[in-house]
């Protein structure tokens, strides 16, 4: 039975399944859900991920939610996959899902909530927050500057000097990814200093194209649309109270 991938290219644990499966050959069908409609929180869905959230996925029988665990499962049950995505040596392997853990509990609370807080919380019929984003873009730099000075190594050009991306590459960087939706200035202020982080980046992109640019268009297209909000706008009506549409004409 082919694969099935319940997904919303808005979110950036979905890009990175995507990108995966896209780069090593593993068929499946997307089935696209999409939370500005609140369509995860559905009873249909809520059958596959009664955490009702996405990523998940269906492999047969089998239900799988969490991006990391999907992940780790893709990597290793499907025929084909290169060993550097997930080692299969144990203290390789072992580093991989380090990075993994932190990023959940640093890299993404960071980014994720602070994207949410200055831009998307309209699209969800919710006020911008800037004491949250305040909060969240201390971890977000604590966050940057780890990467840059313990996750990147002299050697390699990935995360723990290796020569070739893994799965931990791939959720990082689409995490990161979604600081495109910023106000340039604000991404540059943010992201600009850590120069080793955006060289990283840029690799990581260029071993996963074409599929890494097919994936995040729809991120690409929103950011231009809150763009042209901006620019249209200005300051003189606050995003706060302007309802959001991400997906509509992507």
């Amino acid at each position: 039975m082919t694969l099935k991938l319940y997904v919303d290219r808005m979110s950036q644990p979905s890009r990175a399944l995507l990108i995966f499966c896209k780069l090593n050959g593993i068929d499946f069908e997307e089935i696209y859900i999409n939370l500005s409609k609140r369509q995860h929180l559905s009873p249909e869905f809520k059958e596959v991920n009664p955490m009702k959230q996405v990523p998940a996925i269906m492999d047969g029988r089998f239900k799988l939610f969490e991006s990391h665990a999907i992940l780790r499962y893709l990597a290793c049950a499907f025929p084909g996959v290169a060993d550097h995505w997930y080692p299969a040596d144990l203290y390789k392997r072992a580093k991989v899902d380090s990075v993994l853990d932190w990023h959940h509990s640093n890299l993404r609370r960071g980014a994720a909530v602070y994207v949410f807080s200055t831009v998307f919380a309209p699209a969800f019929g919710l006020p911008l927050n800037q004491q949250a984003a305040a909060e969240a873009e201390k971890v977000l730099l604590a966050s940057l500057a780890k990467i840059e000075s313990v996750w990147l190594q002299k050697k390699g050009r990935f995360l723990l000097g290796s020569g070739q991306p893994s799965i931990a590459d791939l959720s990082l960087v689409c995490e990161i990814m979604q600081l495109e939706v910023l106000d340039s200035k604000d991404r540059e202020r943010i992201i600009g200093p850590y120069n080793r982080v955006l060289k990283w980046i840029d690799d990581t992109k260029n071993a996963m194209e074409p599929h890494f640019q097919e994936v995040h268009l729809i991120l690409f297209k929103a950011k231009e649309k809150l763009q042209k909000q901006r620019d249209a706008v200005g300051s003189s009506i606050p995003q706060s109270s302007r309802k959001l549409d991400l997906h509509s004409k992507m």
